[in-house]
């Protein structure tokens, strides 16, 4: 998740948004994984997976939904990207043109 701290980090003052979302874990293991990993955009918790899995079809991490500024899905990845790229961050650029 470096590559999404990063990107965060780079693009939330011009209007990027990035929700973590833990899901089928305690509380206090999300809490602990958050510090000793170091995230900062906020994190939210599913302990059941009921939201997460049943309503978004999320059952494995990652899998990141792309919303654009009027709240348009506009793409969905499964598995690890690499959002240091010159290319993800041009995508970014766009959506929050």
């Amino acid at each position: 998740m470096p590559p999404v701290n990063a990107l965060y980090r780079e693009f939330k003052a011009q209007g990027l948004e990035v929700l973590l979302i833990d899901f089928r874990e305690s509380p206090d293991t999300v809490r602990r994984v958050v510090r000793e990993r170091g995230y900062v955009a906020p994190v939210l918790l599913d302990e059941s997976g009921d939201v997460t899995g049943r309503l978004y079809g999320v059952w494995g991490p990652p899998t990141i939904y792309i919303v654009d500024r009027a709240g348009r899905l506009v793409g969905r990845v499964v598995g690890p990207r690499d959002w240091s790229t010159p290319a993800a961050k041009t995508f970014v650029r766009e959506l929050l043109r």
